[in-house]
């Protein structure tokens, strides 16, 4: 299979060519000689009617963040094992798209420092990553339908295995990215607020698109279990928008219950570290927990006599994230607290 070809120009990309076509978008570095390339795969499908006349075209995008790896292994598989004679519509698939966070598996850009999740809408004129994010938003986005950005805790924190969107005010679009939510099977579905401008999924949303995140590992891991959710949750999307044939697939056999829908929207409910210390947690991600229950506990290792500080649940609701290393620096989201919403 020959290289990928090596774009300069994000206006040569033939979005509308037959067939698989692999590309290295070249976004030129600020202060220096050379390039960031963005991998990019572009695949129309040769397989034509019976179905739906126009099938929905998908974007799945993952290294948003550079430590963050369940994304970039499930995109850059589906980049090799879709097949454009099996499929029918388009799919548009950026397996790293801070190319350069991900070389350095930092969260943020080394070449300019920029989060790529809080640089959007973008800036043709700004640094590389408010130059990349202004690709996504005018080159990928009006070629697509759905946007699917994958997600992990990083260094950062833990999470439980989720998809996520934004409470969003009009009911079609939420109900309906609520269903395509549903299709990666997780344990739960996250909706949360504002918390933070500029990401990926929020400017597709204001767009009017199917948007989808999720968190879906920790700990700059390759978790089997969030790959796995994030690979066939993808290929679930992919054959709810009639792009390939077959039934939707039950990604946890071991688990009954649909995705349980839960709900942090504020800046509250996530909570900060009173203190630096080093953090012993006492229960699981995940769990049900009442107000006043013991999540855990600070040491102070400078009197190892002391009482550590017993932190506990500020309401009631499920633990939907948790920051994971042992030691804490004051301030640090700590835990978050999610409250389950009605099906």
């Amino acid at each position: 299979m020959p290289p990928p070809t090596v774009v300069y120009d994000p206006a040569c990309i033939d979005f509308d060519r037959p067939g698989k076509q692999h590309y290295q978008v070249a976004f030129h570095h600020d202060s220096s000689y050379g390039y960031s390339l963005v991998p990019l795969t572009v695949i129309n499908g040769m397989k034509g009617p019976p179905g739906p006349p126009h099938p929905r075209a998908v974007a799945a995008f993952g290294g948003t963040h550079g430590n963050e790896w369940e994304g970039q292994v499930a995109v850059k598989r589906l980049c090799a094992d879709l097949d454009a004679n099996e499929m029918r519509g388009r799919v548009l698939l950026i397996p790293q798209l801070s190319e350069s966070a991900c070389v350095a598996n930092l969260r943020v850009s080394p070449l300019d420092n920029v989060n790529m999740n809080r640089a959007f809408p973008g800036d043709a004129a700004g640094s590389i990553s408010c130059r990349i994010a202004d690709f996504v938003k005018t080159r990928i986005f009006p070629q697509v339908d759905v946007v699917v950005d994958i997600h992990a805790g990083g260094n950062e924190n833990a999470y439980a295995l989720c998809t996520s969107f934004h409470d969003i005010a009009d009911t079609k679009q939420r109900a309906e990215i609520r269903r395509f939510a549903e299709l990666f099977d997780t344990p739960f579905i996250l909706v949360y607020g504002g918390i933070a401008r500029g990401n990926l999924t929020e400017e597709a949303e204001k767009e009017g698109k199917i948007a989808i995140g999720g968190e879906f590992g920790f700990a700059e891991s390759a978790s089997l279990r969030g790959i796995r959710h994030a690979y066939e949750g993808l290929k679930n999307v992919l054959r709810h928008c009639a792009i390939l044939s077959g039934e939707i697939l039950k990604i946890d056999e071991g688990r009954a219950s649909p995705p349980r829908l839960i709900e942090a929207s504020g800046l509250q409910e996530y909570i900060p570290s009173p203190r630096a210390g080093v953090w012993e947690p006492t229960v699981e991600l995940g769990v049900d927990v009442k107000k006043g229950d013991l999540l855990g506990r600070l040491h102070d290792f400078s009197d190892h006599g002391s009482d550590p500080a017993e932190i506990r649940a500020h309401r009631s609701g499920v633990v939907s994230n948790m920051y994971f290393p042992a030691r804490i620096a004051k301030g640090t989201t700590l835990y978050s607290i999610a409250r389950g919403l009605q099906s």
